[in-house]
């Protein structure tokens, strides 16, 4: 029997905002109704694991009890109204997804305050609720403040979602945010409301579909990519910058991967959107890489514990450090950008709603897919990676890009098959990884360094920083055969 779903998507918003966006909306019948919400979990937080959340809303005298669990366009959830306060287990799976004796623990989390301007608006062929929210979430001494945007489908194809939400975005700065008042009430309690999001891995069933795992990356993806967002929209954090880097590339990767089945009339503007997008944030990684390696040299004691810090390194640490502001600045304008809100977007949408969903591989079940992926990508990093330390150094990050393409892909497929044996061939992956990473930076951080601009004593100690790291090229190329060669002997885990 199908599960009741919402189909919304939710946006940021700052509160002055709000009404831009509103003015800018399709007229409609409009309603307005403050909304108080205490959302339920035992102490050890078993709905949070799994991905649910549970909460009894009261508005104008009437309370109804919600349970939601998913994650993409459309969640499962679960309503019928309440006589009291407390929650009633017997709510659709609410029983089954609380362990044995969990019942009796639901206990209040936190809270959620808005007031909530609401209109239904026709828009290209179907029926849409816009909610503005406006209020604060509140979980012990802790508070957050919330200004969202929602837009839920209540009628018609979820492709008019998108058509909306980007009206709407070009009258005010609205972003897309897959985190739920649930999952913000969850981070507030746990003491990290604006934190880097790192990507969970993916649940996929067994006899999963190739457009459910594709589907299931990009939306992981994009979840990280716009957490991430706007943890950098606020500050500057390396982790966050990392993470969302990390994000984009994967979604490229699995562009690649996929491209035969989701190679649409969506497919190349996806591409080129996430290439600038990694590309915006590659200056600003590439110094904090260099700026850590410089920290760590100044921490290194005297001999016989390591080499002493090169001279002049506090006038690199000052260069880098202006180097990075101006690079974090360039992140933070690029993440708040119009570009940026109609990436988020319109790749959503295609993930989403594409075309290609309607070919017939996309319904195809993706264990086979996936063997003969992971074969191909396998096969041509053990052929190309065979002579490692005499190659070019072109040609040894070609292989590294391909040793990253087979990780992202045995990473999204491992939910199909046994993930211990997944998981060992991943490590030996990562080991590889590593050791072409660090051939790279060598390659890649002296043509970084000579775009700066640095004083002599700066550019001395740059210039000891990179040398000594050269020192250890052979080193790293004598790891990355054997790890190419451990690769090669460990089991593939997709037959």
């Amino acid at each position: 029997m199908p599960q009741p779903q919402e189909i919304e998507l939710k946006f940021l918003c700052a509160p002055d905002d709000l009404g831009r966006v509103f003015a800018a909306a399709p007229d409609g019948d409009e309603d307005a109704r403050e909304l108080i919400s205490v959302y339920f979990d035992t102490p050890e937080r078993d709905l949070q694991k799994v991905g649910a959340s549970l909460r009894v809303r009261e508005s104008q005298g009437q309370r109804v009890q919600t349970l939601k669990r998913g994650d993409g366009l459309a969640r499962e959830e679960h309503e019928a109204p309440l006589a009291g306060d407390a929650p009633d287990v017997r709510l659709g799976p609410l029983a089954e997804l609380l362990p044995q004796g969990a019942r009796a623990e639901l206990r209040p989390a936190f809270h959620v305050r808005v007031l909530r301007r609401q209109r239904l608006v026709r828009f290209e062929g179907a029926e849409i609720e816009l909610a503005l929210d406006q209020g604060e979430v509140r979980g012990g001494r802790r508070s957050s403040p919330i200004s969202e945007v929602e837009l839920e489908l209540k009628s018609g194809e979820p492709a008019a979602l998108f058509g909306l939400a980007r009206q709407l975005s070009h009258a005010a700065p609205i972003y897309l945010s897959f985190a739920s008042k649930a999952q913000r009430g969850q981070a507030l309690v746990a003491g990290s409301p604006l934190h880097a999001h790192r990507r969970a891995r993916l649940a996929l069933a067994a006899d999963a579909t190739v457009a459910a795992v594709f589907q299931g990356v990009g939306r992981s993806t994009l979840e990280s990519v716009a957490a991430n967002a706007e943890v950098l929209r606020d500050h500057a954090d390396p982790d966050a910058l990392h993470q969302l880097r990390v994000a984009a590339r994967t979604l490229r990767s699995a562009l690649s991967t996929f491209k035969s089945v989701v190679a649409d009339g969506g497919f190349e503007r996806t591409k080129a959107e996430l290439r600038w997008l990694a590309k915006a944030c590659d200056q600003a990684r590439n110094l904090d890489v260099f700026a850590a390696e410089a920290d760590a040299a100044a921490k290194v004691g005297p001999p016989p514990k390591g080499l002493p810090p090169p001279a002049g390194l506090a006038a690199l640490t000052a260069a880098l450090e202006a180097a990075r502001a101006r690079a974090q600045a360039d992140v933070a304008q690029a993440v708040g950008s119009t570009r940026f809100r109609d990436l988020l977007i319109d790749v959503t949408g295609w993930v989403e709603t594409g075309d290609w969903l309607q070919r017939p591989e996309a319904g195809q079940p993706a264990r086979p897919f996936a063997s003969r992926v992971l074969d191909k990508r396998r096969r041509k990093v053990l052929t190309d990676g065979r002579s490692l330390e005499t190659v070019s150094d072109e040609f040894r990050h070609q292989v590294r890009i391909d040793a990253k393409k087979l990780r992202y892909a045995a990473e999204g497929f491992q939910g199909l098959f046994k993930r211990k044996a997944a998981g060992r061939f991943i490590d030996k992956l990562k080991d590889l990884q590593d050791e072409l990473g660090a051939l790279n930076d060598l390659s890649t951080q002296e043509a970084m360094l000579t775009s700066l601009s640095m004083s002599s004593d700066a550019a001395f100690a740059a210039g000891e920083l990179v040398g000594r790291k050269a020192a250890g090229k052979a080193a790293h190329l004598a790891k990355a055969a054997k790890s190419l060669e451990r690769l090669h002997d460990v089991k593939i885990f997709w037959d």
